[in-house]
């Protein structure tokens, strides 16, 4: 998603966090430098956000960029987006273990990913540039 298109303010937003959510990651940020996300696909830690340095994960053809949260690019596998494009992923943050991979996982928070679906009037707006793989 282009700048120009996620600050118009008529742009659908794909992903967005919650104000625990933005100031969990203001403190990785503090800690780590940039920061970028991937919803994992169930492997190892279950479907979750997971967070890391910006660039620590190699991101692919099959991955595509749903948009930022805080800062952090957001990414998912296009094959798991293909379950997905019809929802808002919210980006939370609760108490637990983080994913063993994820940055957040020795503050004693864990990110959690809820979903909602776009009304109809969104569903009508979104469109293929509203994903990148960049």
């Amino acid at each position: 998603m282009s700048n120009a298109d996620a600050n118009s303010p008529d742009a659908v937003q794909r992903v967005v966090a919650t104000p625990a959510a933005l100031a969990l990651i203001e403190r990785l940020r503090a800690q780590h430098g940039a920061l970028m996300f991937h919803q994992s696909g169930g492997c190892c830690d279950g479907s979750a956000p997971m967070c890391y340095p910006d660039g620590e994960l190699i991101i692919g053809d099959a991955d595509v960029c749903l948009g930022e949260i805080g800062g952090a690019r957001f990414y998912m596998t296009r094959a798991q987006f293909e379950y997905w494009q019809h929802t808002r992923l919210v980006i939370d943050v609760v108490a637990g273990s983080g994913g063993m991979f994820s940055l957040e996982g020795p503050t004693g928070m864990r990110f959690l990913t809820r979903s909602e679906l776009f009304s109809d009037e969104e569903a009508g707006r979104l469109d293929s540039t509203s994903t990148s793989k960049a």
